[in-house]
């Protein structure tokens, strides 16, 4: 089973795919109710350390979406992108001690690609994405705010979903490599 994880530290999702590619897990861990860095850290520990002991999944791989490298244009600050970053540290090491298992990472975009998910130019990739998998994916449900908007946290498990998967597909291409 794989494990795919879009790390923040005001929602994280978290996705387990088999390697038949059918979603056994889909949720998001939300932080926003925790202020404090350690607070936060300690609530995703807690939350990996039940999934590792729930006998039902065997995980095997674990996919991160690799944290923003560089500034753009309009977006986070260098404070948050070293928060991001540091989080995104902080939580590959519980996974890893947690699983025994060294996360792989995978860029949003190279995740995207790798599942046939082509976002044109101008358009948000979050939003692009989410109605990609609603109407393309079944199992995949979202719940909408009485504005009729996407719930915060459906973006963030379409994005694990899309690492998971994209993370089966790199499985998938190197075993072909291999063969």
């Amino acid at each position: 089973m794989i494990l795919g994880l879009d790390i923040s530290t005001s929602i994280t999702g978290v996705t387990i795919v088999s390697e038949d590619d059918e979603i056994l897990l889909n949720e998001a861990w939300d932080l926003r109710k925790y202020k404090n860095f350690f607070d936060k850290a300690n609530f995703v520990n807690e939350q990996i350390m039940k999934l590792a002991k729930e006998h039902r999944f065997d995980i095997r791989n674990i996919f991160i979406e690799q944290s923003l490298q560089s500034f753009r244009s309009g977006f986070s600050s260098a404070k948050t992108l070293s928060t991001l970053s540091r989080f995104n540290g902080v939580v590959s090491w519980m996974t890893y001690k947690e699983f025994g298992i060294e996360p792989q990472y995978i860029a949003a975009t190279s995740a995207r690609k790798l599942c046939g998910i082509k976002v044109p130019k101008g358009i948000k990739a979050k939003q692009f994405v989410m109605n990609y998998l609603i109407e393309n994916e079944p199992n995949f449900a979202i719940e909408y705010t009485k504005f009729g908007n996407p719930k915060p946290e459906y973006y963030d498990r379409a994005d694990s979903l899309v690492i998971a998967r994209a993370g089966l597909q790199e499985i998938r291409n190197n075993n072909q490599c291999a063969s």
